[in-house]
């Protein structure tokens, strides 16, 4: 009789759980943080032994874009990409971006077979949130510990040499923290001071606001990203001196295409036609 009732209430679950993703939004997303952080670990689990393969080797990554470009068609987002050619040439640049969520990563790996050799500068804790960490480490991530501010310059200055010598992009957040508040936030020093000592340029990457997404709601739609890859920043000559007015620079570009992707994709017939589009 037990097992009975126990298969009874199993059925009614899973019949209720429909209803509850449809008009429950906190139900959904929660769910679909539940299942985004579940499968980026599980598949991490998977993707570790290959990965061990060429271990460091930032390749790595455009396999495991794969497994995000599924996971992001599973959760209902679709990412736009606009002036993607700007990231094609196989040279070493600091690529300087927006920050509004942990789906940023989901950004970044649709645009991976795009960029082909690039790699991430995180926190320290990220490592140690296995399985994913080992895998992010095996993939080449820059991890830098943010309480440590001369050790994390140092960190940053050797991977910026080291990107020079292998002719790979690095990913930088400058806002440090990541805030879906609908405007760019100031930006920390470190990645435009390592970007003049070496000499090589900035390119921005705008993301449009996740207007589906609102973590004081809890609300977690379906929605569409435009990313917009802004013209290369050179560095060439500048000094020390210049940084504030190259931070300056770039802040105020980056500002000014947010708010033109964001009147874009919150037009409502413009949205419904980029869902359209194929992926």
């Amino acid at each position: 009789m037990s097992a009975f009732l126990l298969e009874v209430a199993v059925f009614g679950a899973l019949l209720g759980l429909p209803f509850l993703y449809e008009t429950r939004p906190a139900f959904c997303y929660y769910l679909k943080f539940l299942c985004y952080y579940l499968y980026m670990s599980f598949n991490s689990i998977i993707l570790i032994p290959v990965f061990m393969l060429r271990m460091g080797n930032v390749l790595n990554l455009v396999t495991a874009s794969h497994v995000g470009n599924v996971l992001s068609i599973f959760l209902g987002i679709k990412w736009v990409l606009r002036n993607g050619e700007r990231l094609e040439p196989q040279e070493p640049c600091i690529i300087v971006s927006n920050h509004q969520s942990s789906i940023d990563v989901l950004g970044q790996m649709s645009m991976w077979p795009t960029m082909k050799r690039c790699t991430v500068i995180a926190k320290s804790e990220v490592f140690w949130a296995w399985p994913f960490g080992l895998a992010a480490w095996l993939c080449g991530l820059v991890f830098i510990p943010r309480v440590k501010k001369e050790k994390a310059i140092r960190v940053l200055n050797e991977a910026v040499e080291r990107i020079k010598v292998e002719k790979t992009k690095l990913w930088v957040f400058p806002e440090g923290t990541r805030r879906n508040t609908g405007e760019i936030h100031e930006f920390k020093k470190g990645a435009f001071h390592a970007a003049i000592l070496a000499q090589i340029p900035i390119i921005p990457v705008v993301f449009s606001r996740y207007y589906f997404l609102d973590r004081v709601a809890k609300r977690f739609d379906q929605g569409v990203v435009l990313i917009k890859v802004l013209e290369p920043i050179s560095t060439i000559g500048k000094t020390q001196k210049d940084v504030d007015s190259l931070i300056s620079e770039t802040r105020e570009k980056m500002a000014e295409a947010f708010k033109e992707v964001n009147q874009e994709v919150l037009n409502n017939n413009n949205t419904k036609e980029l869902l359209k589009q194929p992926r």
